[in-house]
């Protein structure tokens, strides 16, 4: 398969993904609203991915429009774990969890009108249109022609690789990293995991073998730094609650089980850094 095929492959199902479940985050439903985010985090990072080969002037206008959906369903996500953790973990008044299920309705609403409005469907088929024939797809010249016709597994065995031994070199100062670092560091390891399991199958039984294990480490790493980032957002909407004049009290993992997380995400990084390199 040529790389230009296995975009449209990739892409096609991201946004079949993203548009199958906007019907029921338009009527609240938290779980379609997650995974509309992963949808979309999963074709940005195609987009990444191929970004050599898919450059061309729209490339920036449709990741800046996607963007914009992220911010909307980022937003109403995260007071969707917010509240769950006042409910689970939290010694709150009803009426101060009402006001941010308020909060949450409000900006559901938000939400709601961004996914109906002109913009979104403009962005559903401006996306779609380029992924199919945009100016990435007809440009001239030997190297764009070149990239297209390239074969995936080569394209991807040398691409994935040189993302994974990037995270991993990171991943080395992890128990140095403060908060933001580690979410970036985070988002790096979802672009991994994402794009590992994209291509896992294109390779031989050897090949298959390593990104299975791959996959297994990121996953484990991503669980772990997911947890740490929990902390950190739980942390910020304390305080953003205690601004509000609301006094929660919520439960965070202690010291010693955040140095259990980081510890079991520096293990997963030793053994992705001690696999094979990937063969075609």
């Amino acid at each position: 398969m040529a790389c230009d095929t296995a975009f449209r492959v990739v892409a096609r199902r991201c946004l079949l993904d993203l548009t199958a479940n906007h019907a029921a985050t338009c009527r609240g439903d938290p779980e379609a609203l997650h995974q509309m985010r992963v949808a979309l985090a999963r074709l940005r990072t195609a987009i990444s991915f191929f970004s050599p080969m898919v450059s061309d002037p729209q490339r920036m206008r449709i990741r800046r429009e996607l963007k914009w959906l992220h911010t909307h369903l980022g937003t109403v996500r995260d007071l969707d774990v917010a509240i769950e953790r006042i409910e689970t973990t939290g010694k709150v008044r009803p009426q101060d969890c009402r006001s941010w299920k308020a909060k949450r309705a409000e900006r559901h609403r938000r939400l709601a009108h961004a996914i109906r409005s002109p913009r979104y469907r403009h962005l559903i088929k401006d996306a779609s249109d380029w992924v199919e024939s945009g100016p990435w797809a007809i440009k001239k010249g030997t190297r764009s022609v070149a990239r297209r016709a390239f074969p995936i597994a080569a394209y991807s065995a040398d691409k994935l690789m040189r993302w994974q031994e990037k995270l991993v070199k990171k991943s080395r100062k992890l128990r140095d990293l403060g908060v933001k670092k580690r979410h970036r560091l985070r988002l790096l390891n979802k672009k991994c995991h994402y794009s590992t399991e994209f291509f896992a199958d294109l390779f031989g039984n050897e090949g298959l073998l390593r990104q299975r294990a791959a996959l297994k480490y990121l996953r484990r790493a991503q669980k772990a730094l997911g947890e740490l980032n929990d902390v950190a957002k739980g942390q910020s909407l304390a305080a953003a609650l205690e601004r509000d004049g609301i006094r929660v009290s919520l439960q965070f993992p202690g010291r010693k089980r955040q140095e259990r997380l980081i510890h079991r995400a520096a293990a997963a990084y030793r053994k992705l850094a001690a696999l094979k390199p990937l063969r075609v």
